[in-house]
């Protein structure tokens, strides 16, 4: 548990797209995660919105350490999935290196 946050992860294959369950109070986040050294396209967006019916999660979410593709990014938006690209994830990094001191 680490800022009132837990966290659980799916098993490593035949996680159904989503490999971590984020809780906090009522709600329920999916995220997928991926680690590119390219772009990450629309597969990584899709295996999120499945898994969201999957594991009747209230929001999911892909994160990576690259960037997204222009396509992914249009289905993104078209389906409520939140992307957090390199950029992103370095604030929520330093966010959470603040709220540690």
């Amino acid at each position: 548990v680490a800022n009132g946050y837990k966290c659980e992860f799916t098993k490593a294959s035949g996680d159904q797209g989503i490999d971590l369950l984020v809780r906090k109070r009522l709600t329920k986040i999916g995220i997928q995660v991926k680690k590119y050294s390219r772009p990450v396209g629309n597969a990584a967006v899709q295996e999120a919105v499945a898994g969201k019916k999957f594991y009747k999660t209230d929001k999911v979410a892909v994160v990576t350490n690259n960037r997204f593709t222009r396509s992914a990014i249009a289905l993104a938006e078209a389906n409520g999935v939140e992307l957090i690209d390199r950029d992103g994830l370095e604030i929520l990094i330093e966010n959470a290196k603040r709220k540690n001191k």
